[in-house]
């Protein structure tokens, strides 16, 4: 396709991809400017930047609340699953003034591994909750003084291994608190308490100061019991998490991404030491992002194989793009105009790669295009 007159578009892949903008490739400046459509492009790309950057910093305090109220409808629906109630065969518990059985319960699965001076999450960012169920139905209690009890957080060995239908007394339970190592700081800081609403509660934020190497399994779990004061005279079963492995940071410093994110420096992808030869090389290129890596391994492979030198054997080349490859992208398209009539457009995606043709106001993807459509394109 011809390059003079292209007119570069940027438009998200869940929107339609018929929309005209303007620019070259190449940053070079055109050999026809046009004004008004170059000036369009700029202001629609800073509606996009300015939206983005809002959706991110609210991002958070959204997904906490939708995460609350799924959590407090989930609650009212139902039963938790029948591997959670307390089968016939466990140990009595002592029972509320009105005949339920109550157990606490983490809701959320960790995201591991964790480091020390990192944030606790859930799986994929989410916040962790907990619930208070009555173990006879399966039912959260969201209602009563029990609803709204405060918890405490801690710590546990990895080696407690009862599982909640089997039922532990509270002595068991706090045999196996961890405690931190003499002169050392508290192993868990942060929001060490969680107060529950209509039985469901979210933890705030917590951090090891502690790797778990040193104790017996090398392994912790976080716990969850009421606080002092509350539930007076009511046995209330504590809950716990799976087992995991606590890292020192420095560990988390070096760490690779799998998979590794467009944004993340180029030394996250396998073979690439951080400020080792390797990455200086790159970095001397203009390639300091996994996103500049991709980029660059589309426009001139032989060329990035260069800059690496004779010092990266083909094992290493193959198992570094194989790892690059596995990035997610952006899901960010250009359309690139042959002519000014725009009836024909050829669609990339944001590390180059080409995607397909618009024609006529139809999509064609790359596998479907015929021969002569290829010809004309490449």
């Amino acid at each position: 396709m011809q390059r003079q007159g292209r007119h570069l578009e940027r438009s998200n892949s869940k929107r339609a991809l018929d929309h005209g903008g303007g620019g070259d490739d190449d940053d070079r400046p055109s050999k026809r400017p046009r004004v008004p459509a170059l000036a369009s492009v700029i202001v629609e790309a800073l509606k996009v930047d300015c939206l983005q950057k809002l959706c991110s910093s609210l991002e958070p305090i959204l997904r906490r609340i939708v995460s609350e109220e799924v959590e407090r409808a989930l609650a009212k629906l139902g039963p938790a699953g029948p591997a959670r109630i307390q089968g016939r065969g466990s140990p009595k518990r002592i029972e509320g003034p009105d005949g339920r059985s109550l157990q606490l319960q983490f809701r959320t699965r960790l995201s591991l591994p964790l480091f020390t001076g990192g944030k606790v999450e859930g799986e994929q960012g989410a916040a962790i909750h907990v619930v208070l169920l009555d173990a006879n139905t399966g039912h959260v209690v969201t209602s009563g003084p029990e609803s709204s009890v405060k918890l405490d957080i801690l710590v546990l060995e990895g080696d407690f291994n009862k599982e909640e239908d089997e039922g532990w007394t509270e002595e068991d339970f706090e045999s196996h608190i961890v405690k931190e190592r003499e002169g050392k700081r508290p192993i868990l800081t942060g929001d060490l308490q969680v107060t529950l609403k209509e039985g469901v509660g979210t933890i705030g934020e917590l951090i090891f100061t502690d790797n778990s190497s040193w104790i017996r399994s090398r392994k912790f779990r976080l716990g969850l019991r009421v606080s002092s004061g509350f539930c007076q005279g009511i046995r209330v079963m504590e809950a716990k998490t799976e087992a995991f492995t606590v890292k020192d940071h420095r560990g988390e410093l070096y760490k690779k991404h799998y998979p590794p994110a467009l944004k993340d420096e180029v030394w996250r992808l396998e073979k690439i030491g951080k400020d080792g030869s390797f990455h200086k090389r790159l970095n001397s290129s203009g390639i300091y992002t996994v996103e500049h890596f991709l980029q660059f391994l589309v426009r001139d492979q032989q060329k990035l194989r260069s800059i690496l030198g004779s010092n990266m054997s083909n094992r290493m080349w193959e198992s570094l793009i194989e790892h690059a490859k596995t990035c997610v992208l952006s899901g960010n398209h250009y359309i690139y105009y042959s002519s000014d009539a725009r009836n024909v457009g050829a669609i990339f995606n944001n590390i180059y790669e080409f995607t397909g043709l618009i024609a006529d106001d139809q999509f064609i993807s790359a596998e479907n295009l015929t021969e002569n459509q290829r010809v004309s394109v490449f």
